[in-house]
């Protein structure tokens, strides 16, 4: 599965990027299909403002989530969670066809 990460308006430094990736290559064990997965970090104006936007490409659909923390870490856990619960739901409801 490829990962590509974008950091809009500024730049990611490689722990972070090291952390993503060790985190999203994960949900490659709850579905077989996974092309890539796109990763876009960006600042928000708002208290918590960490964005990351989380764009797993499937064959037949893409799964977007996104999520705001006080750390693009925390944002990361959050979206990853979301995409293994997710993820396994696809995955069922093919196997069900």
């Amino acid at each position: 599965m490829d990962i590509k990460v974008q950091s809009i308006k500024f730049d990611a430094d490689q722990k972070l990027l090291e952390f993503i990736d060790k985190k999203v290559s994960k949900i490659s064990k709850f579905f077989d299909g996974i092309i890539r997965a796109e990763v876009n970090l960006s600042l928000l104006p708002d208290p918590k403002n960490k964005n990351v936007q989380v764009k797993v490409v499937v064959p037949g659909d893409d799964i977007v989530v996104e999520r705001n923390a006080d750390t693009f870490e925390a944002a990361v856990v959050d979206c990853v969670d979301v995409l293994k619960e997710l993820l396994t739901a696809t995955k069922e409801k093919r196997n069900q066809k």
